[in-house]
């Protein structure tokens, strides 16, 4: 079964957590701090880590940011849990790297349902559902390999985490098709966000960050104004 590193420093929020895990058969494995999280991490190799903004010495934040750019930890997803709930505190978990946020207090369900959801794609070595299987997609400058996991423009490989790159696999995959973020949030994170459409945004500026050579001047996703995101064709 799959296995959960739950990094809290409040015992009975653990427990909770544990509790509910335990019902569905995952292995759950907990670190009250930074530091035992990341030494966990690296020598357990979980499926995938619920993870503290607020902890003691290293915080959530720096946390995964560290697991974002180790080797061994970078395909891992991660659900970041917070007491924040302002939508800075949002952004800024999802620009560290986090492939979800969930704000305390939170439903068991609805966390063990975005577990699911997530672990349900499994690692990007097993997801691909509505992408082309094709295992590079080329388009003028950039290649994208589907079966390396690897994005290089003009032969120089860029670093994209785990949601970057299949966010603009499945752009990629189909040229010329414009694609809501609803239809992004449902395909690529797995549910509804609640209309929190602002993920999207997120991702896709980072996107273009990492690619677009001239600020303000789409190369390859062009925004459709007043409803979501295309890749371009011909390119």
């Amino acid at each position: 079964m799959p296995k959960v590193l739950v990094v809290d420093d409040e015992e009975n929020i653990v427990e909770l957590i544990r509790y509910n895990l335990d019902r569905e058969g995952y292995t759950v494995i907990a670190a009250a701090d930074g530091e035992a999280a990341l030494k966990l991490a690296k020598e357990e190799q979980p499926d995938l880590i619920i993870l503290d903004v607020m902890l003691p010495g290293q915080d959530g934040l720096s946390v995964c940011r560290v697991l974002q750019q180790e080797a061994k930890t970078k395909r891992i997803p991660i659900i970041m849990v917070s007491a924040r709930v302002e939508e800075v505190d949002r952004i800024l978990g999802l620009e560290m790297g986090a492939d979800d946020y969930i704000t305390k207090p939170f439903s068991p369900r609805e966390l063990l349902a975005r577990v699911k959801a997530r672990l349900r794609r499994g690692h990007l070595e097993s997801e691909g559902k509505a992408v082309a299987e094709k295992k590079r997609l080329v388009h003028g400058p950039l290649v994208i390999d589907q079966e390396k996991f690897t994005v290089t423009l003009s032969g120089v490989k860029q670093d994209f985490t785990p949601k970057e790159f299949e966010l603009l696999r499945f752009l990629a995959s189909e040229p010329g098709r414009v694609f809501s973020r609803e239809y992004l949030l449902e395909h690529i994170w797995g549910y509804d966000y609640a209309g929190d459409s602002r993920t999207v945004d997120v991702h896709i500026r980072h996107i273009r960050q990492k690619l677009e050579q001239v600020p303000g001047a789409p190369q390859f996703i062009e925004t459709v104004r007043g409803v979501g995101y295309r890749f371009k064709e011909g390119l």
